[in-house]
């Protein structure tokens, strides 16, 4: 009834606990993209259904294609990172096999855990997150690494979340900050985006999120996060403007 989706690169340190939290379903799809460690190695023990792929910069080319392999008609998609909660597990089990055939997919919230906390504010939580879905209702476009998934049919939302765990440690964090903006630069520059109409984004970032997004209640670790994210947003304009004095 139920398949779940995962795509990982070099992900050994956070496969297991994230196989672990999946092994309840009917099945686990697992696309190795190109990993050099133990990554399918440590997965082989959960699932059978490993294909290897190239690690496609657009991380959405991959996550499709692991959705496409899935065989049963609903499809939990999650990140090596990320673990489902006891509670969850529960939640989706009995929506699934009670929800009316109008519902294409579920929002599902997600903590996040940064320098050793859950954050509660900040955008940091609920941060709900379109995972689960029918198969033949769901996909992404894999136009941007910054999509999510579209999904026809109406749109429920779950209360139990999922965990996620994005940072190992700050070297991680700039490792993944540095992916991410890239993209983000190219994306706004294949958008036309000009990077002084942006100028005030990542001063605008932090007040909302520190200020009306309530992070300042997350205490030191709400201030760097918040800090972070608009870090990311000027970043992401000095890469922009780099591509356009390249052109």
């Amino acid at each position: 009834m139920i398949s779940v989706s995962i795509i990982g690169h070099n992900e050994e340190n956070n496969i297991k606990r994230c196989m672990e939290s999946a092994k309840w379903a009917d099945e686990i799809v697992f696309i190795d993209c190109g990993s050099t460690d133990r990554t399918a190695e440590i997965s082989a023990g959960y699932t059978k259904n490993i294909f290897k792929k190239e690690n496609n910069v657009n991380l959405n080319v991959n996550k499709q294609f692991g959705i496409d392999q899935c065989r049963n008609e609903w499809v939990l998609y999650i990140d090596p990172d990320e673990v489902i909660t006891e509670g969850l597990k529960n939640e989706i089990l009995s929506v699934v096999g009670k929800s009316s055939a109008s519902y294409g997919g579920y929002l599902i919230p997600r903590k996040n855990y940064y320098f050793g906390k859950f954050l509660g504010f900040g955008g940091k939580y609920p941060d709900y997150q379109l995972r689960l879905f029918r198969k033949n209702s769901g996909r992404f476009r894999c136009e941007s690494v910054h999509e999510r998934i579209s999904v026809n049919g109406k749109i429920g939302a779950l209360k139990n979340p999922m965990l996620h765990y994005p940072y190992m440690n700050v070297s991680d964090m700039l490792k993944k900050s540095n992916f991410y903006t890239s993209r983000k630069a190219e994306l706004l520059f294949s958008k036309k985006k000009r990077p002084g109409c942006r100028l005030l984004v990542p001063l605008l970032k932090f007040i909302e999120n520190y200020i009306f997004k309530f992070g300042f209640l997350d205490g030191i670790t709400g201030f760097k996060v918040c800090i972070m994210d608009s870090y990311n947003e000027f970043v992401t304009l000095l890469k922009l403007k780099e591509i356009y004095d390249e052109k």
